[in-house]
Order: C-alpha cells, then structure tokens, then sequence
C-alpha cells in the first residue's frame, strides 16, 4: 500500500489479461477515445524527445488523437503534429543520443519565457549503444550525460509532466548484424544508470522527473514479435500509450473505469451529515446497552444469606424497544456503509479490469447448477409459481447474473441477450406478483404501498448518500418501483376491480381486460415517443431521480428495454387464475397441470420455443437490432420457462432451497454487487487479496453476501418500525419521511452550487 497515488503502479507494473489486455497492479486503466483523449489534451503542448522507439510511441499516442495519421516523413528528423481543432501540439524531436545537443534542447526550455511543454516523454541508449559498439567508455559518458541532464528535467518537472522512458529489451535473435552489439545486458546496465541518477536528482527536489519504467514489462511479453527484434509490434506500443494518456487524462476527466492516478473524491457535505448520523447512532446504541448491561447485574440472582439457596427473582424478559431497535439497525448499517465507502470510494482497496473468457463465465455456472440441484426439497405447496419456487427462480438469475457481470460477459453478446431474458423475468415476476396480490386479497390501503416502496429503495436511498450517486445509477430500483406504481394506479383507479368482485358478474373480467389494453396503449405511446417520455421524467423533482449526466435519456432506454414484459407478467397472472377458479388446472401433488396429451403437447411447444429462443439469441449479430426486439419476444422465453418447469407434476413438487435462499436476499445481492464485490460502479473487480484471484474472490464473496443479509434483515427491521399498521401514526412517519427527503433535495442543492 502507498498511499493515494496509484501512478507509481500503473508506470512500473502490472500484467497482461490474455494476449493484448494490460492490467496495471492495483488499479483500473480507461480506454479513451479521440474525442475524450482532445477533451483532455485542448491547448496542451507535448513534446517527445528521443531516438526511433520514442518516435513509435509517439505515432501511437497521436493516434488517440487522430486515428488517421499515417506513419511518414523523415525518420531520422523532427515531426511535428497538430490537431486545430482542440489547439493540440504534439511534437517529436529527433535526439538518438544522451549527449550535449539533447541537453541544450531541455536547457533552452528551462530558459526560455514562452511557456514551455505540458509534457515530455525522452528516452534513449540504444544508439549510444550501437554507435559505440557497446563500449564500457559510451556507458560511463552516457552517465555523466544524464547526470547534467537531471537537474534540468527536475526543473521543468516543476511545472510540466516528464517521463523518462526506460529502454525495453531486445530480442538478439532477430536483430541484424549491424545491431547485435545491443544486448539485453547493455541495455540493463543503461537502465540501472538511468533510474539511479534520477532517483538520487529527486531526492533533493520536490519536483519529480517520472521513470515510465512499465514498457520494459510489456516488451518482454511481445518482443518475439518483433518486426526486426528492436522496436515493439503495433499493441505494445498503443498499450504504451494508453497508459501515458491514462496517467495525464484520469485526474482530469476522472473516468469511472479509469482508477490508476485519481485521488480519493473529497467528501460531500451530504456524506459528512450521514458520517455524522451513524456516528452518533452508533454511539447511542452503544449507551443503550450498556446501561442495559448495569441493570441486568442490578436484577442478578442474590444468595440467601439464611439458608444459603440461590433465589431467582421473577424477572421476565425484558422487551427490546423501538428505539433499540432503530438504533441497532443503524448501527449495523453504519459500519456496513463504513465498509462500502472504503472499498469503492477510498483508495485503500485495489481495483482491477474485467476480462472475459469463456471459462471464467460457464464454469462457475456449471458449479452453482450442481449445487442447486444437491440442494433440492419438497415444496410445501403445489401451486404454479408458488412461493418457493420464485424464489428460487429469484435466486439461480441472480447467481447468473452476478457472474455475468464480474467476469465481463456483456462482451460476449449471446450471453448478453440471455441475461437480457432474465433481468425481463424479474420484471414479469414483479408484473405476476404484484397483480396477483391486488386482484386476490383487494387491498388497496397505503399501508401496503408504503411497505413495498421502503423495501425496494431503502438501500438504495442509503447508497445515494453514503456514495455520493444519482437514484437512477441504481437503474433497476427506479425501474421495479416506477412499475409497481404503474400496476397499483392500473388496479385502484375506478372501477376497483378485484376478484371477489369480477366471481359475481363475468362482465368485471371484461372490464379488467379493458383496463389492461389501456395500460398497453399508454406504454405503446411512451415507447416510441421520446419526447414525451422525457417531459414526464423532466418535472422537478421527478428529474432529480430519473436524470444521469443531466438528461433522463439513459432511464428512457432501461425503461423501453424491457417496456412489454411487466404487461405479460399481469396478463400472465389473470389467465392463470381464471383458470385456477374455473378448475381447468391439477396442482395436486404429482399431477400433471393439464390432462396427459395436453401436458405432452404443451411441453413439446415449450422445448421447441425455449430452444429456438436460445438459438436466435445466440445468433445475434447487432446489439442494437437485437435489442430493437427483445422487448416482443423476451416473453417468448419466459413462459416456455414457465410451463416447462410447472406442467410436469413431479417437477412442480420440488424446488432447490439453495437458490430459494439466495432468492430471498436477490435484491440485496443486485445493489451491493456495485460496490462491494465489483468496484468502481461496477465497471471493475475489487481486489481484497492481491495476486490469488480464485482466494479473492471467495472472500470477497463471502463478506459481499453476508453484507447482502444483514441488509435484508436490516431492512425488515426498520420497515416494521417505519411503516406501522395504524394509520395516524404512519401518516406522520409519512410526514417525517417527506421533511427528510426535502432536506435531502436541500442540501442536494447546495452542494450542485458548491461544485460549480
């Protein structure tokens, strides 16, 4: 550990993920793009000094800027580069050697009264190397020229990025023969001399002149495929690139997956009031127990001081008080948000890049299958999507797409497109249940509403503060809460149509139907009308929950992705129990749902769909065409799924208590993953314990899903508390709920002030 500056890491380490993916130790590398690389560079002036292989690196970072530029022009002579439309500069200046004439080029911009480069990138040896036949003279010169060298670069390090670049190896079995006295011994010996007289130059400056020592790292890696056994193949030398533009560029833009050089974000005023309010719950909870503590030794068994019998005073237990509770739950929360902000907010754990294999996403899919299936147990009821069996539905999508993301499937599209499918069917769960719940029981009462809505955003509102992001980052919160509004207006808005009103009149059905059609009609609208969509969402203070980087664009796409499937979800649940009451169905124990033929025929269908399903997935070619109809035929899937798992009466029967478990908590598990077990929002992968990745991961994921539990329990505890069932007493939580949130919105205010 080193503190705060991970630019040391990523100059001097890291490793390569696969071929051509560079993993800098301990951080996370952005690739940037010409537009963000001139965003970063306007008016910037960089100069590269040096022989041939600083003249490839500087081709491959000027390609960041423009990609089109063509490597041509005088090898050995000056090229200069210049992009208008940003006001960039970057020049190469042609010095092969560490000798007098490079010294003066550095000396005249010490001196001179224009403003001198932003940056500069010098290297060189291996000409000194060549020129004098690898001579131990050349070496002790190469030294005493770097040595008047130094204190200069230490100069304008004051005021400008220098690096020095160390000479990568060659490899002698290629080089030609007017270069074999260049040897991978020469070069080290060049290297050692450099990183010596630049570190004792630092020590006596503040200033300091940055060893880009990293190249050497990659080159041993690639030089075998060298051209001519001397200068780096084409990925090397862009990798080389990246990370100078990386190292500039991050603490500028502050890329969300560009981890490498940004300093810790300093804290908000809304974080320091809820470091504030931990604390003291913390310390609250704290005194509540102790001075419970002092009255359980009051209340102790005393000695009977006459017959010497232990007497036992009637005490009965003591009853845990709200205010325990509360303060208890908040003090839970609070070391668990503690443990949150180190890990995704503080520069004290290491972060790292995904990267995608075939193996790393099937084969612990495999492994979780075979553990789902050890674990199966008989239902306690036989009904079509009972309780136990969502929730183990809930709970093998939720270990799938928890993989899915830590191992950088959504690079590989036919897994995406699946994934895709079962973030749908936790919407079309949402649309059955949901549905389901109000068409039965008819309650309406805000009681209900109130305890749904805690549940699903209370960790989320949490995370906003304590993490300092927007509601809508959490897109799939926003997205299942904006949906169970929609069924609950759909429902209670006259006529109130429920069961028990539509058994004595089968004109209600009609009437539900109609409803339902409404319902798609608006959704239909919203979907292909942009405009409108976003002139909803755009109302203060409905825009300060949907809205990410200023507009509601990318709540829109999440909304429209998946527009159909709470729809059918509900459509799903009525036809289902209309047919339930109709007696149409066998949910016995054992027994098929349909009669034989039927059960067989349905099946069959279900397969073929399922698999065809699959198969077009798999095919897919384009994202965005794809995903143009995912939201038609996502349902397609979904239902095959339903059927296969429900007709046959022997797998209806049985359920998997393992993924049930998981299932309970699949909420949790989906918010945390962004910060405890992923990192930097989830664009990479924390790293508790550096260099044993399979180690890595199961402790962060026994500490993540720990973590994901006691928030559930967390949860359930405050939404007893904060929800109550009387009426009088939850409007003025009601109250107390809104003055918060107004507080909120407040403060949120002046913060966006104190920013700009």
């Amino acid at each position: 550990f080193k503190g705060d500056d991970t630019c040391e890491y990523l100059l001097s380490s890291g490793r390569f993920l696969g071929e051509k993916v560079w993993q800098p130790h301990s951080c996370m590398m952005h690739k940037y793009k010409n537009s963000e690389a001139k965003s970063c560079l306007i008016d910037k002036h960089i100069a590269f000094i040096g022989d041939s292989r600083i003249r490839q690196l500087f081709y491959s970072f000027i390609k960041l800027i423009n990609p089109q530029v063509r490597e041509e022009g005088n090898k050995h002579g000056n090229i200069p580069f210049e992009d208008k439309s940003a006001s960039i500069k970057v020049d190469f200046l042609w010095y092969p050697e560490v000798n007098g004439s490079m010294r003066q080029r550095i000396k005249s911009w010490t001196e001179a009264a224009t403003a001198k480069p932003h940056i500069i990138v010098a290297g060189a040896a291996t000409w000194s190397i060549k020129i004098h036949n690898g001579s131990n003279e050349a070496l002790t010169q190469y030294k005493i020229n770097i040595t008047s060298i130094a204190p200069l670069l230490e100069k304008l390090a004051k005021s400008s990025d220098v690096y020095w670049v160390l000479q990568d190896p060659v490899y002698e079995d290629m080089l030609s023969e007017s270069r074999k006295m260049i040897t991978n011994e020469k070069i080290d010996a060049y290297n050692e001399a450099a990183v010596r007289i630049l570190n004792s130059s630092s020590r006596n400056s503040k200033a300091k002149v940055k060893v880009f020592s990293v190249s050497k790292l990659i080159a041993q890696e690639t030089i075998m495929k060298s051209s001519d056994g001397l200068h780096l193949p084409e990925s090397s030398r862009e990798t080389n690139a990246m990370i100078l533009m990386n190292v500039y560029c991050n603490k500028i833009l502050k890329p969300i997956d560009g981890s490498c050089c940004q300093p810790q974000p300093p804290l908000t005023l809304i974080q320091k009031l809820a470091f504030c309010f931990f604390t003291l719950s913390i310390i609250g909870y704290l005194i509540i127990n102790l001075i419970h503590r002092n009255n359980y030794r009051k209340n102790k068994s005393c000695t009977d001081l006459e017959n010497g019998e232990e007497k036992k005073p009637a005490v009965s237990t003591p009853t845990v008080s709200t205010l325990e509770t509360l303060l208890h739950s908040f003090c839970k929360l609070g070391l668990i948000m503690t443990y949150f902000y180190l890990c995704d907010r503080a520069n004290l754990f290491m972060k790292e890049n995904k990267f995608y294999t075939h193996s790393s996403f099937f084969i612990p899919i495999i492994y979780i299958l075979v553990l789902g299936v050890f674990y199966t147990e008989n239902t306690k009821e036989t009904k079509v999507l009972n309780r136990e069996q969502t929730d183990e539905w809930k709970g093998w999508m939720q270990l799938v797409i928890l993989i899915y993301h830590i191992s950088g499937a959504s690079t590989f599209l036919p897994v995406y497109m699946h994934i895709r499918v079962l973030v749908a069917a936790y919407l079309f769960q949402t649309g059955y249940g949901h549905f389901s719940y109000f068409w039965i029981k008819g309650d309406f009462g805000v009681y209900r509403v109130c305890q749904v809505l805690f549940r699903l955003n209370f960790l989320v509102v949490i995370l906003c503060i304590v993490m300092d992001r927007p509601y809508q980052f959490y897109y799939f919160v926003p997205l299942v809460t904006v949906w169970f509004m929609i069924i609950y207006v759909t429902l209670a808005v006259w006529p109130q149509i429920v069961q028990k009103k539509a058994n004595g009149n089968c004109f209600w059905h009609f009437g539900l139907l109609l409803k339902l059609i409404c319902l798609l009609i608006c959704i239909y609208f919203l979907s292909y009308s942009q405009g409108a969509f976003e002139k909803i969402f755009s109302f203060w203070p409905l825009s300060k929950c949907f809205e990410l980087n200023g507009n509601v664009y990318e709540w829109w796409f999440r909304w429209k992705l998946d527009r159909y499937v709470v729809f059918h979800g509900m459509l799903f649940a009525f036809i289902y129990l209309a047919l339930q009451k109709c007696q149409v169905l066998s949910e016995g124990k054992g027994d098929p749902l349909f009669s034989s033929r039927v059960s067989n025929v349905l099946l069959f269908i279900s397969i073929v769909c399922f698999l065809t399903y699959s198969v077009w997935a798999s095919s897919c070619k384009n994202k965005t065409d794809c995903n143009e109809l995912h939201p038609s035929v996502s349902v397609v899937q979904i239902l095959a799924f339903i059927l296969i798992r429900n007709i046959p009466g022997y797998v209806r029967s049985v359920y998997s208590s393992f993924f049930a478990w998981f299932g309970k908590i699949s909420l949790e598990l989906f918010i945390c993953q962004y910060h405890i077990w992923l990192a930097a929002d989830t664009k990479g992968i924390l790293v508790l314990i550096p260099g044993y990745p399979m180690l890595n991961v199961m402790v962060s994921t026994f500490i993540f899903v720990c973590v994901a539990h006691e928030i559930s329990q967390i949860t359930n505890d405050l939404a007893q508390i904060v929800v109550p069932k009387d009426n009088p007493t939850l409007l003025k939580r009601l109250l107390c709920i809104a003055g918060f949130f107004s507080g909120l919105l407040l403060f949120s205010a002046v913060q966006e002030q104190s920013r700009h």
